[in-house]
């Protein structure tokens, strides 16, 4: 695959903070991640924000998703890294509408893949999608993904998604070969 590096993954700082609360306090992007919007001042966002940055947690990386030019336009994470079971979860957002249907979240996702894959060492990373999230759930099985399963939690019907490490090695000609991650 020739495709363009769209998205780069960076380390999250407090420049991120002020597009992040946007995103955390927007009704549409809280529905589509199954949460409520964050009910919180920016003032105190920041405060917990700063503090968040200062404490890193071995079982979770959070990355944010930069376009080439440095426009921040979403974040990434993976956690839940049980590394006795090789397995790590994904999420990601794409904040910024802007960037929606746009290649941006795939390319993303096969960073963030690699990164778990390369730098983690897992043999299988999951996810959880609301089933009603179908853009979600494209880019996801365009990045490799496939459905395991669904769960009702909290009222929500979720689709459960894995990508194996040997299914990743046998189909990596489908993928860029090298991704974009700075200050992991």
């Amino acid at each position: 695959m020739t495709e363009a590096v769209k998205a780069i993954l960076c380390r999250k700082s407090l420049a991120d903070a002020t597009a992040d609360y946007a995103w955390q306090t927007d009704p549409e992007l809280a529905h589509l991640t199954a949460t409520f919007p964050l009910a919180t001042s920016l003032t105190d966002y920041l405060l917990e924000y700063a503090s968040h940055l200062r404490h890193n947690h071995l079982l979770k990386r959070q990355f944010a998703i930069k376009t080439r030019d440095g426009r921040h336009i979403g974040n990434c994470a993976c956690y839940g890294i049980n590394r006795a079971k090789g397995e790590a979860e994904i999420g990601i957002m794409i904040g910024d509408r802007h960037y929606w249907d746009k290649g941006y979240g795939t390319n993303a996702v096969i960073s963030l893949v690699q990164y778990v894959f390369n730098q983690v060492n897992s043999i299988r990373i999951h996810l959880k999608t609301l089933e009603s999230n179908k853009r979600a759930q494209k880019c996801f099985r365009k990045c490799g993904f496939t459905v395991c399963g669904s769960i009702v939690s909290e009222g929500n019907n979720f689709i459960l998604m894995e990508l194996l490490r040997s299914q990743w090695q046998q189909n990596k000609d489908k993928y860029p070969q090298s991704y974009q991650l700075i200050s992991p």
